[in-house]
């Protein structure tokens, strides 16, 4: 799993607030390569009319304090138990491999801790990262070695 898009803003600022645009942006790049957003998964966060409305297939746990309306509701536990269509439940349990991409980010490019300051150096710094993963895997790829996506070092030698 890589990325399709990427938005940057302050720290400040609820990430809801841009879900929308990012969600516009990975939408625009599936089109320009001949392909459709599936589907989307997320958290409760981002449990949103306008984003549910924005795909075809949203799966969206529902915060305990928001009305579910008509539809099947998938709902998330404090345990994280799933309850809802096992169409969904099955979905959502997808949702943990986006948190893998960014937790390789941080700890293999130096995401944690990086030693610029600003939006505009720490969009680039994180736009690198983001590069280098992507072509890790793309090279990989090409030598029919996709274990080595996931090795940073592999391509040093």
């Amino acid at each position: 799993m890589l990325p399709l898009s990427c938005l940057f803003a302050s720290a400040s600022q609820n990430e809801k607030k841009h879900s929308l645009a990012l969600l516009e942006k990975a939408k625009q790049v599936l089109k320009n390569s001949g392909a459709k957003l599936r589907s989307v998964i997320t958290d409760s966060q981002y449990s949103d009319g306008k984003i549910r409305a924005a795909v075809d297939k949203a799966v969206i746990s529902y915060p305990s304090n928001q009305k579910p309306g008509v539809r099947d509701v998938l709902r998330v536990d404090k345990k994280f138990r799933t309850y809802g269509s096992e169409e969904q439940k099955k979905e959502y349990h997808k949702r943990p491999l986006i948190e893998l991409v960014n937790s390789f980010l941080k700890t293999q490019y130096g995401m944690v801790v990086n030693k610029v300051r600003g939006l505009r150096q720490v969009a680039s710094y994180a736009l690198f990262s983001i590069l280098c993963l992507v072509l890790n895997r793309e090279a990989a790829e090409k030598i029919g070695r996709s274990d080595k996506a996931v090795s940073p070092t592999y391509f040093n030698t």
